[in-house]
């Protein structure tokens, strides 16, 4: 059996390369930010979490607030059995999420 094979980024280039390939869009989680702030970043998967609750953003939006709260990507390539994944996780850059 294979092993999990993850990565850790902040290049906007690879991230959006990975979100892509996986039929992904940059989103954020309805009702949690304010007047100046999109709230809660996402990235929204086919058969993911429900439409009702994620909103489609543009990719400088999302970046934006990516870098304003200074986080890096961590995501999965592949999971175990070897076959791709769509597992990533927002994390602070210094290490703790």
């Amino acid at each position: 059996m294979a092993k999990a094979v993850s990565k850790i980024t902040t290049d906007h280039k690879e991230i959006m390369d990975w979100v892509q390939e996986h039929n992904g869009n940059p989103a954020c989680v309805k009702g949690t930010g304010g007047k100046k702030d999109i709230g809660l970043l996402r990235i929204d998967f086919p058969g993911g979490t429900s439409e009702d609750s994620l909103k489609h953003i543009s990719w400088d939006d999302w970046f934006s607030k990516f870098e304003q709260n200074d986080l890096a990507f961590l995501y999965q390539e592949k999971k175990k059995s070897g076959e791709g994944s769509t597992f990533f996780k927002l994390v602070k850059r210094n290490g703790k999420s």
